[in-house]
């Protein structure tokens, strides 16, 4: 459909030609997060990526280690032990904590093998010693990164870890967050809103509620006929891209936080 795309198009029809049989089948680019990401690293840059210098790039890097933060079922742990799998993001996982003690997510972080730990807010006598606890665990598990993967707990973030604790909002802040904006009732506030357009943001954290640097942002539309259900799975399928996203800009060293403003470096 695009001008631009034409001579691409009739080129790579010249070669399928050229063989005695062929198909043609159509994968949307959500259902190719590999395709998404280098078409939104072309967007971005405006101008061509070369995907195999950024390959070697990211296999010359030794694997980021990751601490996630979880309080649910664990479905943005899993997208990123995928991510991880196919090869499209160069981590790996050393530990993983829980707020709570029964929820799906430990058994799925526990089958997969990644050591985890549980740490209760109600276990402990306030939230200094909740969040002396967590630095703890973290250090000894010499995480690069903190990721917060439906997190639900506020904590103090400590010095050493500034700018390196990240967080996923099923919405586009600074709009729908703040305490008690968590997963549905996020949807429901913009569906109550009539908003035309959602999404997600990856940002860094402080210690207030979805309020530190914004990283990185997806977009998606609102149907008409939408329900929160249908909603959060049309934003997760924007969260499942601007996640590894956002940590790979991390681990390239590309983030650069001034006056509470994030700057994406060029490469």
């Amino acid at each position: 459909k695009s001008p631009k795309l034409r001579p691409l198009y009739e080129e790579a029809m010249e070669l399928f030609n050229s063989f005695i049989e062929h198909s043609v089948n159509h994968v949307r680019r959500e259902q190719n997060k590999g395709a998404d990401y280098l078409v939104n690293q072309a967007l971005d840059r405006g101008k061509d990526v070369v995907p195999s210098s950024s390959a070697k790039s990211r296999a010359a890097t030794r694997p980021i280690r990751l601490g996630v933060l979880i309080s649910g079922g664990g479905t943005t742990m899993v997208n990123l032990l995928d991510e991880i799998k196919q090869g499209r993001l160069n981590a790996e996982i050393p530990l993983v904590i829980s707020s709570r003690s029964k929820v799906s997510g430990v058994d799925k972080a526990r089958n997969a093998g990644l050591p985890t730990v549980i740490i209760r807010k109600k276990d402990c006598d306030d939230i200094d010693q909740f969040s002396e606890k967590i630095r703890q665990e973290l250090k000894k598990a010499h995480v690069d990164l903190v990721v917060q993967a439906g997190w639900l707990c506020l904590w103090k973030i400590p010095d050493e870890l500034a700018n390196k604790v990240m967080n996923i909002h099923p919405a586009l802040l600074p709009s729908f967050g703040g305490k008690g904006m968590f997963g549905r009732h996020v949807h429901e506030a913009v569906l109550k809103r009539g908003c035309k357009v959602s999404g997600c943001t990856v940002h860094f954290v402080n210690n207030e509620y979805d309020s530190g640097p914004i990283i990185v942002q997806r977009c998606c539309d609102v149907a008409e006929d939408d329900t929160a259900d249908s909603l959060a799975g049309r934003v997760f399928q924007q969260e499942c891209i601007a996640y590894p996203e956002a940590i790979r800009l991390f681990q390239q060293g590309r983030l650069a936080v001034k006056d509470g403003v994030v700057k994406i470096k060029s490469q």
